[in-house]
């Protein structure tokens, strides 16, 4: 299992933004071996984190190799501040189970 983190600083958005970003969510959610994602915001810098789960790095590497994906990447820098991705591969993951998450059936 894999798990891709994309942290980055909110610049200016557009429709052209949300309707980009609406895409890829729908391509990533489409893609045998989603699992799915976690949000995040930091709220003493305001950077964002978004953290999407995978079966394997071929379900994550479908999505990195899609048009929209590439499209976005291309443009990011009109709409971001910066961004950082990490790339991890899942050891272990565990819980009480009192809280939902798109690993608790791993």
């Amino acid at each position: 299992m894999f798990t891709s983190t994309f942290t980055f600083a909110k610049g200016d958005y557009d429709a052209e933004f949300f309707a980009l970003d609406e895409r890829i969510a729908e391509v990533a959610r489409a893609i045998p071996g989603y699992r799915g994602e976690e949000a995040w915001e930091n709220a003493t810098t305001g950077l964002i984190s978004n953290v999407y789960y995978w079966d394997s790095m071929e379900a994550l590497q479908q999505l990195m190799s899609h048009p929209a994906h590439r499209e976005a990447k291309a443009a990011q820098a009109r709409w971001l501040k910066g961004y950082q991705v990490v790339i991890a591969e899942v050891l272990r993951s565990y819980g009480d189970g009192g809280i939902d998450h798109p690993l608790t059936t791993a």
